[in-house]
C-alpha cells in the first residue's frame, strides 16, 4: 500500500490558468486564483484506503475526506458541487471522476500518484489537463 501521508510543497505547475479557462472562470478571478494557488501547502493523512487531504493557499483552504471505492461529496476546482468516485487506477495512483450535481460543464476529474518522493496531482476538464508536482517536506 502506497503511503501518501505527510506534508507536501509544490515544485511545479503546468496549465493551471488553462484549466480555469476551460472551467469558465473569468480573467480577474483566474489572476487571483493563479497567484494564490502558486504556493499551496498540502497535508495528507491516510489510514489504509481512507484519506484526509487539506490544501491551503492564501485565498482558500479546502478539505476532503474519502475512502477509495466510495462516492463522496466534493467541489470542483471552480467551486461547483459534485459527486466524486475515487478508485485505485494503479498500485500508486488514485483516479477520481467528478459528476456535477447541478448544471452543465466540462467533464472533470483528478488523480494523485506517488512516484518516489513526488506526488503528481492532475486536474482535468474535458481535454485540458493541469499537472502539479509536489515534493514531500
Amino acid at each position: 500500500m502506497p503511503n501518501f501521508a505527510g506534508t507536501w510543497k509544490m515544485k511545479s505547475s503546468e496549465n493551471f490558468d488553462e484549466l480555469l479557462k476551460a472551467l469558465g472562470v473569468n480573467a480577474m478571478l483566474r489572476k487571483v486564483a493563479g497567484a494564490a494557488a502558486s504556493k499551496p501547502h498540502v497535508e495528507i493523512r491516510q489510514n489504509g484506503d481512507t484519506f484526509y487531504i487539506k490544501t491551503s493557499t492564501t485565498v482558500r483552504t479546502t478539505e476532503i475526506n474519502f475512502t477509495v471505492g466510495e462516492e463522496f461529496d466534493e467541489e470542483t476546482v471552480d467551486g461547483r458541487k459534485c459527486k466524486s468516485l475515487p478508485i485505485w487506477e494503479t498500485e500508486n495512483k488514485i483516479y477520481c471522476k467528478q459528476t456535477l450535481i447541478d448544471g452543465n460543464g466540462p467533464k472533470t476529474y483528478w488523480s494523485r500518484e506517488l512516484k518516489g518522493d513526488e506526488l503528481i496531482l492532475i486536474f482535468g476538464a474535458d481535454d485540458v489537463v493541469c499537472t502539479r508536482i509536489y515534493m514531500r517536506e
